[in-house]
Order: structure tokens, then C-alpha cells, then sequence
């Protein structure tokens, strides 16, 4: 991918799970999830979303411009199973519609955010449109890449996850997540589930404060529910994504 995307790779087995992380953050919140597919059962894959970490930025942020830059990661794959997060759910939904090329199996959005308020949009589209604020301090900096990639509570400012979410400059520590990939908007989830050439599902954690399974379900009568999870799942239990993963696959 040249030095478009920054993906990590690993796993072994003939089909392919591709980990799509969501606004704000990196690939590296699936860590605890390559470690538990070291030895498979699949090979996963698992870049830096457009704009975010250590991938390139896009001229324009919509949810067709990111899906069809992450399209090439799957375009040589013959067994393609999609798991994102939040906006990476979005995408892969986006992906199982097929308008953009390569071919995906199954696709699960994990946390999808289907109830937006006017004041949430009209915060996202306000973020999106400020520059990116210089902090003197990694610590200071890492505080706020936690807070707007919805992880504090969950990784240590220490953690090692939060390398690629920062970006050190001689003037001090910024997010490497580009501020207008919040422009973004409120997603179709009822179209694109409608138009997936894959076999799809959605999934909630059962406490995400992000969007209630009452409300996931409204759009997708057989949600999963994840029980005593939140909005980071994947993060709070990656155990519990592996054995999505291999239902996904079956």
C-alpha cells in the first residue's frame, strides 16, 4: 500500500478477517485480538483508517472515499470476513455492498452509532472543521487522543496503543487522526444493510452508552448483544471478538 496505509498482518489460515477500527482511533485496539490469533483460525489484517495513525489523509472524508481506500486489502482475498468498529463498521458495510470492488463473505459492525441528535452532528461537523491542537506534553497529548478515541478508562496513557494515535512535532505532541475525518456524518445503516451482497449483522455491547441494543435492534432485529460490555468491546474483551470471529467464519 505503499505509504497510503499503515496495516498490520497476521494469523494463518486460508480466510482473511479484516479489523477496522473506529473515529478517532488505530488499528492498534485490536492488539488483544492478533494475540489471540496468532495460531488462527484465520490470517487478519488490519490498517490505520484513512486520516488516522500512520496512514495518509484524504482530500474529502466520506464513507464511500475510505471504503474505496481500503479496498485493495481484500481485492486478492478469496474468503473475506469484515469486523469494524463504530465508523470501521460503517466502512464495512460499505465494503460488503460490493460498489467498490473485491468481495466480502460475511460483515459484522460492532457499536454503530444509528441515533444521531442535531447537536452531535452539528459537534462533529464544529471538531471537524478546527485545526489540530499542539500539546507541550506526550502525556497531555495521549490524555486527549484517549478521550477522543473513546478508550480512557480502557488503555494507560503509557500504553504502547497509544504510540500511532500521536504525532510528535519540534513545536510539541498533536493527534495523528486528521480533525475533518469527523465530518463525515450520519450514516445510512438501513441502506447499506440493505444493499450487502454479504451475509451481515450488527453487534452492541450490552452497556455502550454510544448506542443501547434497543436501538440497534430497531435496525437489525438479530443484533447481537454482547453482555456487560461497552462501546470498546474489542478493547474490554478481546476473548469475546474471537468467538465472534469464528461464528462469523463458520
Amino acid at each position: 500500500m505503499g505509504d497510503r496505509l499503515r496495516v498490520q498482518r497476521g494469523g494463518s489460515g486460508d480466510a482473511a478477517v479484516l479489523l477496522l477500527h473506529g473515529l478517532g482511533a488505530t488499528g492498534d485496539v485490536w492488539h488483544g485480538v492478533h494475540e489471540q490469533l496468532a495460531n488462527g483460525p484465520c490470517r487478519w489484517i488490519t490498517p490505520d483508517l484513512p486520516g488516522h495513525g500512520g496512514s495518509a489523509n484524504l482530500p474529502r472524508y466520506t464513507f464511500g472515499h475510505m471504503a474505496a481506500a481500503l479496498v485493495e486489502l481484500i481485492e486478492d482475498e478469496e474468503h473475506v470476513v469484515v469486523l469494524g468498529h463504530s465508523l470501521g463498521g460503517v466502512l464495512g458495510l460499505t465494503l460488503a455492498s460490493g460498489w467498490f470492488g473485491g468481495s466480502v463473505d460475511r460483515a459484522c459492525g460492532l457499536g454503530i452509532k444509528v441515533a444521531w441528535s442535531a447537536a452531535e452532528l452539528s459537534g462533529a461537523k464544529s471538531y471537524a472543521e478546527r485545526p489540530n491542537k499542539m500539546y507541550l506534553g506526550r502525556t497531555e497529548a495521549a490524555e486527549r487522543y484517549l478521550k477522543v478515541s473513546g478508550l480512557g478508562g480502557l488503555v494507560d496513557v503509557e500504553d504502547p496503543r497509544v504510540d500511532f494515535g500521536l504525532v510528535g512535532t519540534p513545536d510539541g505532541w498533536r493527534l495523528a487522526c486528521d480533525p475533518k475525518t469527523f465530518a463525515v456524518g450520519r450514516p445510512d445503516v438501513p441502506g447499506l444493510l440493505a444493499a450487502s451482497q454479504a451475509e451481515t449483522v450488527l453487534a452492541v455491547g450490552e452497556q455502550d452508552q454510544m448506542c443501547s441494543p434497543e436501538q440497534v435492534r430497531e435496525v437489525d432485529p438479530n443484533a447481537i448483544v454482547l453482555p456487560g460490555l461497552g462501546h470498546n468491546a474489542h478493547v474490554e474483551d478481546p476473548g469475546a471478538m474471537v468467538k465472534l470471529i469464528s461464528d462469523l467464519l463458520s
